[in-house]
């Protein structure tokens, strides 16, 4: 006889869980299936895997108390596509079977084995999408002039240059359009031992 784990939440402290606790037993009182553990998680939102219950869940899963287990929705145990895929993946590699029950998902059977492996694609299609998105969004700065991460080491250069001149942090700010945090680096890293500065990175004059 198969060890079930069955796990309901809700989202709001004060919702009754009963209803999909009636509903997960009934389904394994049909398959004639052992409920080991009963889990809940009440005033939890979906995307927090903090949740106690939850929580229990996959230590109960790693220590192999359980063999299967059931929920009435995704979204009541997971948070997102990939936390879907990941989990599911790590159910099956432990020999962990899983089913949803109003998504008609059941990893005891080899159709809801494929709907696994076309998730799993979905989720590396949502990944690509945002990838390429990223790509283009950097793409799409660069050809409006814009400078992306760190400044090149020419910059730090013509810092140092400018400062040598004797013009303040902020004219050189204004002179590379740079931020004050990119100066003071650039500064301190060619003279570690700087001068004592004011609020404003200038430095103080000191009588000799």
């Amino acid at each position: 006889m198969k060890r079930v784990l069955i796990y309901s939440r809700v989202s709001t402290v004060g919702q009754n869980p009963q209803i999909q606790i009636a509903e997960l037993k009934r389904y394994c009182d049909a398959r004639q299936w052992q409920i080991v553990e009963d889990v809940s998680d009440a005033g939890f939102t979906g995307g927090n895997d903090k949740r106690p219950g939850l929580q229990k869940l996959l230590v109960m899963a790693r220590t192999r108390q359980i063999d299967v287990v059931i929920v009435v929705k995704l979204d009541r145990l997971f948070r997102s596509l990939k936390h879907l895929v990941t989990t599911l993946q790590e159910f099956s590699d432990l020999g962990i079977e899983f089913i949803s029950l109003n998504d008609q998902i059941d990893l005891t059977t080899a159709s809801g084995r494929l709907m696994l492996h076309i998730l799993a694609a979905f989720s590396e299609f949502e990944k690509s999408l945002i990838v390429e998105r990223t790509l283009m969004g950097i793409a799409h700065a660069r050809s409006q002039g814009k400078r992306l991460g760190r400044p090149p080491v020419a910059d730090a250069n013509k810092i140092r240059e400018l400062r040598v001149k004797g013009l303040s942090y902020r004219k050189i700010m204004k002179e590379l359009g740079l931020t004050m945090g990119t100066v003071s680096r650039a500064l301190e890293q060619a003279a570690p031992e700087s001068s004592p500065k004011t609020e404003n990175n200038e430095e103080v004059k000191t009588s000799a």
